[in-house]
């Protein structure tokens, strides 16, 4: 077998994805996730400049043949662009190879390791009684697990809450990036953050009890001694993880968080390689695993970074909102429902305009999700559906401090 055939399509039904579609001599057709948010077109032009025509006539059996040459051959290696490629490539060689074996990609990746996988959802409020309000909505919709964000008094804006306006007039459930040539600007305030948060868990655990589990994501806002305040602060109301409490790239910076709470971290969203958890893995600094498979490479290196944190009892949390494509989710769930490791899955659903260009297989019953038993991923791209809605440029809001310094977001 041989590819003959990979087109890369830039489609915005709710906000833009990047898909790589290969075509096979045997009629077979593998998609992969190549969306990185607010910088999609870089990534098409990487694909459509670079790799595509170095798949034409390659084996598209050899998955892992393909994803060295790919990262070694460039040698300017790593990076978002890069990643995101390779990712699409190593997605949709795996969806072919699940079609011509006729299973479920999980089944080459050693079968099921679970029934199914247990999925957080993303609650937030203006005030605790909405935030009250879309918890009880979640644990409608059957989620047995909840991320918990709230606004901040006296900050205007804030990532993670819902109900908050973006300029364009439009809620942020489905997509933060605003339509536009700018970035929208928001204001931050460490210290409202640190002394409001904690007395909004004391409020949902008295609301909830005891056994609900709770997570909250501080979205690398915090230096490492403030991230080791909030997780001792929050340590009475025994939280399932405190997610990117601090800047990724300053990795010792994790250790003398460590030092200070027993709250779980979870780190790596923004994570490329394999390379990027080694010391956080090694010396034991982080509980959950946030990589995403979309900015990770794909299913082959996300398969091996859990395997070397199976060593340490580290577990995953792949990163599963709007901006991964429901063939980069699809990917994630195919590696979380092998591996013995699985922690959590982050699971925002997509819009119904997402889901007329992504016909999925995914299932998602009484707080557990499951691929299905499609063969390959379980995903298929309507090509026509996808013209439908042409790209749209966006970005991702940034943030200020009172004295106007560009702060993370």
């Amino acid at each position: 077998m041989k590819i003959t055939k990979a087109e890369v399509f830039v489609t915005s039904p709710s906000r833009n994805f990047v898909t790589l579609r290969i075509e096979t001599d045997e009629g077979l057709v593998g998609i992969g996730d190549a969306t990185l948010n607010g910088r999609e077109l870089a990534v098409a032009a990487y694909l459509k400049e670079h790799v595509v025509q170095l798949l034409i006539g390659k084996d598209p059996s050899n998955i892992e043949d393909t994803w060295q040459f790919l990262y070694r051959s460039s040698y300017w290696r790593r990076g978002p662009v890069t990643m995101a490629a390779i990712a699409s490539v190593d997605m949709a060689l795996w969806d072919i190879k699940g079609k011509a074996a006729n299973m479920p990609v999980y089944q080459l990746l050693g079968g099921a390791s679970r029934r199914g996988l247990r999925a957080y959802g993303h609650a937030s409020g203006t005030d605790i009684e909405s935030l009250f309000d879309s918890i009880r909505a979640h644990l409608e919709q059957g989620y047995k697990s909840v991320r918990v964000q709230t606004a901040i008094p006296g900050i205007k804006a804030v990532y993670g809450v819902a109900a908050q306006t973006q300029a364009s007039g439009e809620r942020y459930d489905y997509e933060p990036a605003g339509r536009g040539a700018f970035p929208t600007e928001e204001d931050w305030d460490t210290r409202a953050y640190l002394r409001h948060l904690p007395t909004v868990f004391e409020a949902v655990r008295n609301e909830f009890g005891p056994e609900l589990p709770l997570l909250h994501d501080g979205h690398h806002r915090m230096t490492p001694i403030q991230a080791a305040r909030l997780g001792k602060d929050l340590e009475p109301y025994d939280l399932f993880w405190l997610e990117d409490c601090t800047p990724a790239e300053n990795q010792e910076g994790l250790r003398l968080v460590r030092q200070h709470t027993t709250t779980p971290l979870a780190i790596g969203e923004i994570f490329n390689t394999i390379w990027d958890f080694q010391l956080l893995i090694k010396e034991q600094l982080i509980d959950y695993v946030r990589a995403a498979s979309t900015h990770f490479g794909g299913i082959s290196p996300l398969k091996k970074v859990m395997a070397f944190a199976e060593q340490y009892q580290i577990k995953s949390g792949f990163h599963g909102p709007t901006d991964i494509s429901p063939i980069g989710f699809a990917a994630q769930l195919h590696v979380g429902l092998s591996i013995h490791n699985y922690g959590i899955q982050e699971y925002m659903q997509h819009s119904a305009a997402t889901n007329q260009v992504f016909e999925q297989q995914m299932t998602f019953i009484d707080g557990y999700l499951h691929p299905g038993e499609a063969p390959g991923l379980g995903v298929e791209f309507n090509v026509e559906a996808a013209n439908a809605f042409p790209y749209q440029q966006a970005y991702l809001p940034y943030n200020r401090l009172v004295d106007g310094t560009v702060h993370d977001w």
